[in-house]
């Protein structure tokens, strides 16, 4: 059996990677229980910041990194943010929940294996050694 470090990686399959849905903008319906819970976990795997109304009608922007949604009842889960406007950590219930909005850029947007593999797949084809490939730069 040959050894992976034996391979050539220029004529390695790829597999593809991770299809992510272009949430940038959108507001999701939350008529259900299941919808908030559908929304919170999108808005946990985007990579850019959302804005949370809540139904007393506070807005709360930033980026949500943690959410506790293992109870079966809506008023025990808890998604975590850090506000883009404080350096606080906030707390707000499933249940509170009035309107997601997928607000800040999609941070990692376009930036796929695929895309990476065919910029250096060119730079290589140009003749260059000592190729980088360097992330872009946020706004």
């Amino acid at each position: 059996m040959m050894s992976i470090a034996n391979e050539d990686p220029d004529a390695m399959d790829s597999v593809p990677g991770v299809a992510h849905e272009q949430l940038q903008g959108s507001v999701p319906a939350l008529d259900s229980e299941a919808d908030v819970r559908r929304a919170v976990e999108q808005a946990f795997d985007y990579r850019g910041d959302v804005a949370i109304t809540t139904r007393g009608g506070r807005r709360i922007e930033g980026y949500l990194f943690d959410r506790r949604a293992d109870s079966p009842v809506l008023d025990e889960c808890i998604l975590r943010m850090l506000p883009a406007d404080a350096a606080e950590k906030v707390c707000i219930p499933y249940a509170d929940i009035a309107r997601i909005e997928f607000s800040g850029r999609d941070t990692a947007s376009g930036k796929s294996w695929e895309t990476w593999v065919r910029k250096y797949s060119e730079k290589k084809a140009r003749g260059e050694s000592n190729i980088r490939i360097d992330p872009e730069k946020l706004d």
